[in-house]
C-alpha cells in the first residue's frame, strides 16, 4: 500500500492486500468470478443464459457457489498481490524507472507471486462451478479425490496458463492505470505537488481495470484445463487444449466470458490499486 523505506518490502502489505481482495470477494468480485468461470466452461451460452442457468442452479447464493476457498485465496492471494508488486514497484522507481514501467514490472511479479496459491483454490472453485448434473461432488471428497489421483500436481493443472494470465492481469491493471493517472496528472502540471482526485483515481481504475481483459484466452485455456482435470478427463498441454477449444467453439471461444470477466476486472483493479492510491493520497495530506 505504498508504505515501508524506499526500494523495500513491508510485511504489513500481506495484510493490507489480505483484507482488500477479501472485501473484494465477498462484495461484487465473487458473482463475476462464478459467472465469467460458467461461460469459460459451457462456451455455447451467452451473458444473460449463463446468468439465467446460474441462478437456477440455487438463486442469488448461487454467485457465491464455492465461497470457501474463495475466501482463503482471497486473503493469501491478495496479500501476495500487494507485498511483491509494490515492493517491486517501490525498488523500480528507486532504480529510476519510470512509473509507468515501474507497474508493469511490479503488476507481472505480483501476478505471477500469486499462483502458489491461486492454483489450488481456482481448481477447487473452477470443479466447484463447472459441475454437471450427477457430478455434485462435496470440497472435502474433491480434495480428496485430486490428492489420491495425482498428488500435489494434480491442484496445478493449468497451472502455466494460470501463471501468464496472472502475470499479464496485473501488469496490464497496474500499468494502464498507472498510464491514465499520469494523463491525469499531466493536466494538473502546474501544481506544487498535483494530486489526483477520487473521481480521477476511479475513472484511472476503471479504464485499467477494463482494458486489461485483452488477455482473455489465457483465461479460458486456464478454465478449460481445470474443469476437464475436475472431471478427470486425459492432460493436455496448453497447446492441445487450445486446439480443442477452437475446434469446439472457433476463434470466438477464446473470449467468452469477456463480458463479466471486463466487471471483475474493474472491481479488482479499484480495489487494489485504486482504493491503495486513494489511501496513500489521504494520508499524505496528513
Amino acid at each position: 500500500m505504498g508504505g515501508g523505506k524506499k526500494g523495500s518490502l513491508d510485511p504489513m502489505d500481506l495484510l493490507y492486500g489480505g483484507v482488500l481482495q477479501c472485501a473484494e470477494a465477498a462484495t461484487f468480485g465473487m458473482p463475476f468470478e462464478v459467472w465469467k468461470t460458467h461461460m469459460g466452461t459451457f462456451r455455447n451460452e451467452g451473458n444473460l443464459e449463463s446468468f439465467r442457468n446460474i441462478y437456477k442452479k440455487g438463486g442469488v447464493t448461487a454467485f457465491w457457489k464455492g465461497w470457501q476457498p474463495k475466501m482463503v485465496e482471497s486473503f493469501l492471494k491478495g496479500g501476495l498481490l500487494i507485498f511483491a508488486k509494490d515492493g517491486i514497484i517501490r525498488s523500480s522507481k528507486a532504480a529510476g524507472f519510470s512509473e509507468v514501467t515501474a507497474g508493469l514490472l511490479g503488476g507481472f511479479g505480483g501476478g505471477c507471486a500469486q499462483v502458489v496459491v491461486l492454483g489450488p483454490c481456482t481448481y477447487l472453485i473452477t470443479a466447484k462451478v463447472a459441475e454437471r448434473a450427477g457430478e455434485a461432488m462435496s470440497m472435502t471428497a474433491r480434495i480428496k479425490t485430486t490428492w489420491e489421483a495425482a498428488g500435489i500436481a494434480g491442484f496445478y493443472r493449468g497451472g502455466f496458463a494460470l501463471m501468464l494470465r496472472q502475470g499479464s492481469n496485473w501488469a496490464s491493471r497496474q500499468g494502464l492505470t498507472d498510464a491514465v493517472r499520469a494523463a491525469f496528472k499531466a493536466r494538473h502540471s502546474g501544481e506544487k505537488n498535483p494530486r489526483l482526485s477520487i473521481a480521477e483515481e476511479a475513472i484511472s481504475g476503471t479504464i485499467g481495470g477494463a482494458l486489461s481483459v485483452w488477455n482473455q484466452p489465457l483465461e479460458v485455456l486456464r478454465i478449460e484445463a481445470q474443469s476437464a482435470a475436475a472431471r478427470g478427463l486425459a492432460k493436455k498441454n496448453i497447446v492441445e487444449t487450445a486446439r480443442q477449444i477452437f475446434a469446439e467453439s472457433g476463434f470466438l471461444g477464446f473470449y467468452q466470458g469477456s463480458g463479466p470477466r471486463a466487471g471483475l476486472c474493474i472491481v479488482q483493479t479499484q480495489f487494489m490499486i485504486t482504493i491503495p492510491y486513494i489511501l496513500a493520497g489521504l494520508k499524505s495530506k496528513d
